[in-house]
């Protein structure tokens, strides 16, 4: 007791005391702040208070204003379902007239129909819980305006003997067509009655939670402005770490500007629904050749660039990698744009062509793909530079053929070879050194018409021995001479300026000349004996060989005749003749006589071509060089025609001559029927050269030919 006692008095003697009380420093520093933030608390005690008032009947309002629209969706379904019940009436009666059996799918359509409207015009009228228009149950009042009540009283008129009638319908499979055609009938009658008063129904219900929703707006206004003056507030407290931020998000900005200016790479994000993003690099509108914009379709875009293949699988490729389940390294090997073959526009306005390679990063968020970083770069000169070493490749593999083929070609053919071709490079030479004087373009012309015929019989000759390469490098020779005709600039600087592939041909001539030493080096003395008659026992086989070939390439089917033979005493150079005479027409033959396949199938022949070569001497001692094919024959007019096309005479002129007149033009040089140049026919050079060996050999040359039946030409000349 005794030491409570002095606590009790130390408890009093303040109460008791009446002089004035001086707070603490620390209670003034407390009440100062409360004085400071008073503005602030009483304005958020009133937002507050405010507010939950605002809630509270924000919260009774939504809430009757949910059962309005439960009421005005409903309302709405049961015009759809008294369309949906009509509807299937329909399609079963149609079934019904096809004789056609009733579809369960139809059949369970109408009985969902009629349900559905029959438990919701019974909710609306009483009450009760019904499908929502999710399947799930929702609570439905019944309906309590005076227009509502009006409404329902006219909807149940119309509708109980029209649900009478669809009973027996949707009670079982086994209804009657005279209950169906019933059903239909009145629901015919009274479809368009029931729709509008479900129309009338839904406005009425409109009307309801529209009056409910001004209320609701004129409560949300008072949030509103509540809302905006604690914004005002939110504002001005934060607005210096919004400048702070907006000048480090500026900041950032203008380092993706810069980077996105100098990278070289196209650099853009892809959205999932296949837009470009906001952010270009300047390199991808070069590498399109197009200016692009941020939203633009990314496959649109690819559209006009790419084949149809190669869109859709872009867009599969695309699809899977915005699936995140797919992993996105194991569909990296799949990519379709991996190499992408585009004819895009350059500085000029020009049409380039330009390999691109598209490659695709997704971009993540929580596990989700959001975009695809798109990486575009120019690998044309990959491309350029592939194609080159496989170009290298093939040459060279054609060239180790090509070796091959002259090894085991008889070395006296390719000795003969040899020196043919050398003399005729070497007069190609001559030619064109010639005409570096010449002023004439009459002389030019007719110094590249020679050199023309040289280097299309050297053609003729490499490819009777399968020397491809050889025929190869001559053809572009020819190519390059038909340039400069077809320029019209046939000056003789222009030939010396043109750069001819004549050492190219010269190289590997020596290189066979060189093999054909070596080779006949190993088969010892006897072997010039043995080269004495091989040239003719193998020119029936090279000719047949050539036949075939050139058939092949042309897509024809072929059967080839060669006799060439007892011709020993005929002069070497006149041999040459001969066969350079034969090779032309051979391919002549093949080319513009025999017919495809199925031509000749249409024309009653036989599905293989006939090409016979002979060569015989009579008892008189002339010698005959025939070449007959069973082919199409020539015609006098497709040759007219061809006449006028190349604009070298008028029609007048064309009417004024013969027949034979005609068909002599096909021995002019630059004269041919083919449709474009290949390697065995489109120059007009081949029956020039012909004719041309004609005349040096001394010989006449007499042609038949029978449209649709045969061409014969005959070379009748002496030793």
């Amino acid at each position: 007791m005794s030491s409570v006692l002095p606590a009790s008095g130390a408890l009093r003697a303040p109460l008791l005391d009446s002089r004035p009380q001086r707070s603490s420093p620390a209670r003034l520093g407390g009440l100062a702040s409360l004085g400071k933030y008073r503005e602030i608390i009483i304005a958020v005690a009133l937002f507050l208070l405010f507010d939950l008032g605002v809630l509270v009947l924000n919260f009774y309002t939504s809430f009757k204003i949910d059962q309005d629209t439960v009421s005005i969706n409903l309302s709405g379904r049961q015009r759809y379902v008294s369309q949906r019940v009509a509807r299937t009436l329909l399609e079963l009666d149609a079934m019904r007239s096809a004789s056609l059996p009733y579809r369960p799918e139809t059949l369970a359509e109408l009985r969902a129909g009629a349900n559905i409207f029959q438990i919701s015009h019974m909710a609306f009228r009483e009450g009760g819980t019904i499908p929502g228009g999710d399947g799930k149950p929702v609570h439905l009042e019944p309906v309590v305006s005076s227009r509502g009540r009006e409404l329902e009283d006219k909807v149940d008129a119309l509708w109980r003997p029209y649900y009478e009638l669809l009973s027996p319908l949707i009670s079982g499979n086994d209804f009657s067509p005279q209950q169906l055609a019933a059903a239909l009938s009145y629901s015919q009658a009274n479809n368009i009655k029931l729709l509008n008063l479900a129309n009338d129904f839904v406005t009425e219900t409109q009307q309801i939670g529209a009056s409910r929703a001004s209320v609701l707006r004129m409560v949300q206004t008072g949030g509103i402005i509540l809302a905006l003056l604690n914004f005002a507030f939110i504002l001005f407290k934060f607005l210096r770490r919004l400048k702070t931020s907006d000048a480090a998000i500026e900041a950032a900005t203008e380092e993706n500007r810069e980077i996105l200016t100098s990278v070289r790479e196209g650099l853009f994000l892809l959205t999932a629904s296949h837009q470009l993003g906001s952010q270009l690099s300047r390199s991808s509108h070069e590498l399109f050749g197009r200016t692009l914009s941020p939203g633009q379709d990314f496959f649109e875009l690819l559209s006009s660039l790419v084949s149809d293949k190669a869109l859709t699988d872009a867009r599969d490729y695309v699809a899977l990698l915005f699936s995140p389940h797919v992993k996105e390294k194991l569909i990296q090997s799949i990519n379709p744009l991996a190499e992408v073959e585009l004819t895009v526009k350059n500085r000029l306005g020009q049409d380039t062509r330009r390999y691109l390679s598209f490659y695709f990063n997704r971009v993540q968020d929580a596990g989700v793909v959001t975009h695809l970083l798109v990486t575009v770069q120019d690998i044309s000169q990959k491309v350029e530079l592939q194609a080159r070493l496989s170009e290298e490749r093939q040459r060279s593999q054609k060239e180790l053929s090509m070796m091959l083929k002259a090894f085991e070609t008889d070395p006296a053919m390719m000795r003969m070879f040899v020196e043919r071709t050398e003399a005729s490079l070497l007069e190609v030479n001559d030619l064109l050194r010639s005409t570096s004087s010449a002023t004439s373009e009459t002389q030019v012309m007719k110094a590249v018409d020679g050199a023309y015929r040289r280097i299309h019989a050297v053609k003729g000759d490499a490819s009777a021995l399968g020397l491809e390469i050889l025929a190869s490098l001559a053809h572009q020779f020819e190519s390059e001479l038909q340039k400069l005709k077809d320029s019209g600039a046939a000056t003789g600087d222009a030939l010396l300026a043109l750069p001819l592939p004549l050492e190219d041909l010269m190289s590997k001539v020596a290189a066979f000349k060189q093999m054909g030493r070596k080779k006949a080096g190993h088969a010892g003395p006897s072997s010039e004996f043995q080269e004495a008659g091989a040239p003719l026992q193998d020119m029936n086989a090279a000719l047949a060989q050539l036949a075939s070939d050139v058939a092949a390439d042309c897509g024809k089917r072929l059967q080839a005749s060669v006799r060439i033979g007892s011709a020993q005493d005929l002069a070497a150079d006149k041999i040459d003749l001969v066969r350079e005479i034969a090779i032309q027409l051979v391919r002549n033959a093949v080319v513009h006589g025999v017919e495809a396949a199925p031509g000749r199938l249409a024309a009653g022949k036989a599905p293989e071509g006939q090409v016979a070569v002979n060569l015989t001497r009579d008892e008189g001692g002339e010698w005959l060089l025939s070449v007959r094919d069973d082919g199409a024959g020539i015609h006098a007019d497709a040759v007219r025609q061809r006449l006028l096309a190349l604009k070298w005479y008028s029609p007048e002129q064309l009417e004024s001559f013969s027949d034979r007149q005609i068909v002599s033009h096909i021995f002019k040089p630059g004269f041919s029927t083919a449709d474009g140049a290949s390697r065995h026919a489109g120059r007009g050079v081949g029956l020039d050269l012909v004719q041309s060996n004609v005349q040096r050999l001394g010989a006449r040359l007499q042609l038949s030919s029978s449209p649709g039946q045969h061409t014969e030409f005959k070379i009748y000349f002496t030793a």
